[in-house]
């Protein structure tokens, strides 16, 4: 994401700074996100309600930071080591979260939940098993897939379907859509990886 780049692109002393506050403001709003859909959720005959709509708004609003502390960030020079950590750290807390949840509510299959979520993570595990070799940056293609999960989850959250069926419909061809950039784009990343790492070991052999 683009504060994720801002972030990682150098570093600036004190974590309390406002890039980091709305950083931590994103992982405050996971669990009022998550109560506001149990809230709504068909076991307490409130479905599609006010709840919904504060989830949706909840959503939207950590989304919102997520893009202002990169900006912030980028445009003043307040990089910290706690913002490359803790940034990806909540971006993958918000749509994770958003994920099991629709898929807890039975409104998005566990399948495409799961998918995602390991590509996400797993991808995650890679660079850190071959940044001794290298940094593996962010695509083109990475930065798409975050821009179409992100409408996705948003259009699943918003209770389209209360307003007209057919807007579940395109909820749910952007969806599949998310899914399919995902898969491609990881298994770039896997690529990528996997020609860091041998020229990472040719470059140890010749110095050996």
């Amino acid at each position: 994401m683009t504060s994720t780049e801002a972030h990682s692109s150098g570093s600036a002393s004190g974590i309390w700074n406002l890039p980091n506050i709305l950083t931590m403001l994103r992982i405050a709003l996971v669990p009022f996100f998550v109560w506001f859909l149990l809230l709504d959720s068909p076991a307490l005959h409130a479905q599609n309600g006010i709840w919904r709509w504060a989830a949706a708004l909840t959503f939207a609003v950590a989304i919102y930071t997520d893009k202002l502390d990169g900006d912030i960030a980028r445009s003043r020079g307040l990089i910290t080591d706690f913002g490359k950590i803790a940034d990806p750290i909540a971006d993958k807390l918000l749509t994770g979260s958003a994920l099991v949840m629709l898929s807890v509510l039975a409104e998005l299959p566990w399948w495409i939940t799961i998918l995602i979520l390991a590509r996400e993570w797993g991808i995650t595990a890679l660079r850190f098993f071959v940044i001794r070799y290298g940094v593996i940056p962010a695509s083109r293609g990475g930065k798409l897939k975050t821009v179409v999960q992100t409408v996705a989850i948003l259009l699943y959250v918003i209770p389209l379907a209360s307003l007209a069926p057919w807007l579940g419909i395109v909820a749910f061809i952007v969806m599949i859509v998310a899914v399919a950039i995902t898969v491609w784009t990881g298994v770039q990343y896997v690529v990528e990886a996997l020609k860091l790492r041998a020229s990472g070991r040719r470059a140890e052999s010749q110095r050996g």
